[in-house]
């Protein structure tokens, strides 16, 4: 995913190759998933004739300054590349379009040719990217709700120890919060803290002003590199965590220290136990939290056992031999339950349709309420066949004559 490095490479681009220059022709996708708010006949008219006066970002967002609003605004999303033909720019995982490939790529949602003959191109092929065209970029979201910028405002440290201080979370779920500082994804928070030995998990209030001022040099000197390379991967020093995070579990290592990957900020995590440990405190409150999940986990999986049994299948055990002390074994509900239990308990997916459920579950209402009512009948009947009308001293049955 590109990072406030790869998106700044982007910039320096258009920067270096593009200003002063006229947009001639203007080709936008009809796509509105990335193409946000505007139809790509309109989005094209606004800027052809325009001259390109800046390219200006903020975290992860680049627009372009015209010589008069709108002006094109580019959140890169998951796999957002800007390539100018011709001109090396920074390329990374997921941009998916090389020098061989067709020009403009298929993949591109704003192509744009100036007047000297160069061309420029933002492609996206995983379709997350979001394209806008906005009076000021700058004074609206999301770049208007973007906290301070991890490479031109950075906090002092008297700022960021106050801010830290005052944050009960994790401190990688902050370093990602776009909120909180904007531009940092997740390799630049995993190198961050890898170089500042600290743990991801460690809750932010609880570090100490050393531990703030050695994070915020870190902080500074991986994104300065980063930018200063060019933004390449391969460039990037070789002791970074950088280089081995994508490996398997139990193959990844750096300096000779193994790497492990744990979730924290909701994303796929790599540090290194042995350097980056948790504090006492830290440690012991996850694991008294681990201990009231299990717990709590535990009295809903009974819950649900005992929920599992539907009434009508209570009915049935109740006409069951009174000798018999083997309890008839549920029916196939209690084998559905769990696993719809399982599913729901599972990770979402955007591929599962809310309104597709609603219909299923619908479905299913009028299908239990059938197969209660039948089952209820069945046992009625049962019930009038194996039961007397009245029962004897201490409740026992007493047989027919």
């Amino acid at each position: 995913m590109p990072e406030l490095p790869e998106v700044e490479a982007a910039r320096r681009a258009v920067h270096d190759h593009c200003l002063g220059k006229r947009i001639r022709r203007a080709v936008v996708a009809d796509d509105p998933k990335v193409i946000d708010g505007v139809s790509s006949g309109d989005f094209e008219a606004a800027l052809v004739g325009k001259t390109i006066v800046s390219a200006k970002r903020k975290g992860k967002n680049l627009w372009l300054e015209l010589d008069s609003p709108p002006f094109p605004s580019f959140q890169f999303g998951m796999a957002g590349a800007v390539y100018i033909k011709g001109v090396a720019v920074t390329k990374y995982k997921r941009s998916a379009v090389t020098d061989t490939d067709e020009w403009p790529s298929k993949y591109s949602k704003v192509f744009l040719e100036l007047d000297d003959g160069l061309e420029l191109s933002f492609t996206d092929k995983r379709r997350f990217a979001r394209v806008r065209l906005l009076d000021n970029p700058a004074l609206a979201p999301p770049i208007s709700d973007l906290g301070p910028d991890a490479l031109l405002e950075l906090m002092t440290i008297d700022e960021f120890t106050e801010a830290l201080s005052k944050k009960k979370i994790g401190i990688k779920a902050l370093l990602l919060d776009q909120g909180f500082v904007a531009g940092i994804g997740n390799w630049i928070a995993d190198e961050v803290l890898y170089q500042a030995r600290i743990h991801p998990l460690e809750v932010s209030s609880s570090l100490s002003r050393e531990k703030c001022a050695t994070l915020l040099n870190s902080i500074k000197e991986v994104i300065e590199k980063a930018i200063e390379v060019g933004a390449d991967s391969s460039q990037f020093p070789s002791n970074w965590i950088f280089h081995s995070r994508e490996n398997k579990p139990g193959k990844a290592f750096v300096n000779g220290k193994k790497i492990d990957f744990i979730s924290a900020g909701g994303r796929t995590t790599a540090y290194v136990p042995e350097l980056q440990q948790l504090s006492s405190t830290t440690a012991t409150k996850i694991a008294g939290k681990s201990k009231q999940t299990s717990k709590k986990k535990k009295s809903e999986d009974d819950d649900n056992d005992g929920a599992a049994v539907s009434s009508d299948d209570q009915e049935e055990e109740t006409i069951e031999d009174p000798k018999s002390k083997k309890p008839q074994k549920p029916k196939g509900r209690v084998r559905k339950l769990a696993k719809n239990r399982a599913v729901d308990e599972g990770d979402s997916t955007d591929d599962v349709d809310s309104d597709d459920d609603e219909v299923n579950n619908d479905q299913d209402g009028e299908i239990n309420k059938k197969r209660k009512n039948s089952k209820t009948k069945v046992a009625a009947k049962k019930t009038s066949s194996k039961r007397t009308p009245t029962a004897g001293k201490g409740g026992k049955r007493k047989k027919q004559g």
